[in-house]
């Protein structure tokens, strides 16, 4: 092993016991940002994904996260490739959400946290900030521990990425084949604050409908969202027509709502054909057919 590969390994260490020493569970990861231990049952057929860790040995990704400073060395130990460690999210005592605002998708991420702030009226508190090498930022939030938050990609908004429960956070300090993660400047001394009601009412599940059957008319907050679409500006269309279409579809009005949207999309300068593709993209994100 090149030393910089060993160098990397025991900073890499060095960060997770000390992001274990406040209460945040580790694991060692690879270059690629994940987990460094491959599967112990990766031939096994449905064992691969039964056991969460009950076996014994190490290699269940996030399940293997442990504080204990003891368990760490070993799990470095048996990978001594790796240059990263990933921090657990969901698990006590910090019940960690981690907010992904992501540079790569061709979208304002940052603007749509701030679109969603105004129009959910919460506030982002000071916190932890992870400044990843791509550009993009990892806000840490913690959650209460009656609610498990699930991990979702583009559901909050487009390029806007939630990890939760069974998921997990590249640490800072770990190096990948692009680049370094770091906290912001201002952030590293903050404990990761709580997650705001308003934002954690949008990361929890919808409640399942008493009677799944019935399909509930458009109402009030159909004509919410057509109005959430009506005011886009130009850059903001696109990305304001998903979300509320997503929205429509995870309240089950989303068949009755195609009509209205794509009018008022019409009218902030896309074309039908434009509307009814975002429309059907976020159809299928939220598993419902357009």
């Amino acid at each position: 092993m090149a030393t910089t590969d060993r160098q990397a390994t025991t900073l890499a260490l060095a960060h997770a016991l000390s992001a274990a020493e406040r209460g945040l569970a580790v694991i060692p990861l690879s270059r690629t940002k994940l987990p460094a231990l491959r599967s112990p049952h990766r031939d096994d057929g449905l064992l691969a994904t039964s056991c969460h860790g009950e076996c014994g040995a190490f290699g269940h990704g996030v399940y293997d996260a442990s504080t204990d400073p003891v368990r760490i060395r070993e799990l470095f130990a048996a990978a001594p490739w790796a240059t990263g460690y990933g921090i657990a999210c969901g698990l006590p005592p910090h019940h960690l959400i981690g907010v992904d605002l992501d540079t790569k998708s061709g979208t304002d991420s940052s603007a749509a946290l701030r679109e969603l702030a105004l129009r959910h009226l919460f506030t982002i508190p000071d916190t932890v900030v992870v400044l990843t090498p791509s550009g993009g930022r990892h806000l840490w939030l913690t959650g209460p521990p009656d609610a498990a938050v699930p991990n979702s990609a583009g559901r909050l908004a487009p390029g806007i990425d939630i990890r939760g429960a069974g998921g997990y956070l590249v640490g800072p300090g770990s190096r990948t084949d692009h680049g370094t993660y770091s906290t912001a400047p201002g952030t590293a001394h903050l404990a990761p604050a709580a997650c705001p009601p308003a934002l954690l009412h949008l990361l929890l599940p919808p409640p399942r409908p008493t009677h799944p059957a019935t399909h509930p008319s458009a109402g009030d907050r159909g004509q919410g969202l057509v109005q959430f679409v009506l005011a886009a500006h130009e850059g903001q269309r696109n990305t304001r027509l998903f979300w509320a279409a997503c929205r429509a579809y995870e309240n089950g009005i989303g068949s009755a709502l195609v009509a209205p949207l794509v009018d008022a999309a019409r009218t902030t300068g896309l074309t039908e054909r434009e509307a009814r593709a975002t429309i059907a993209s976020a159809a299928r994100m939220t598993g419902r057919r357009p």
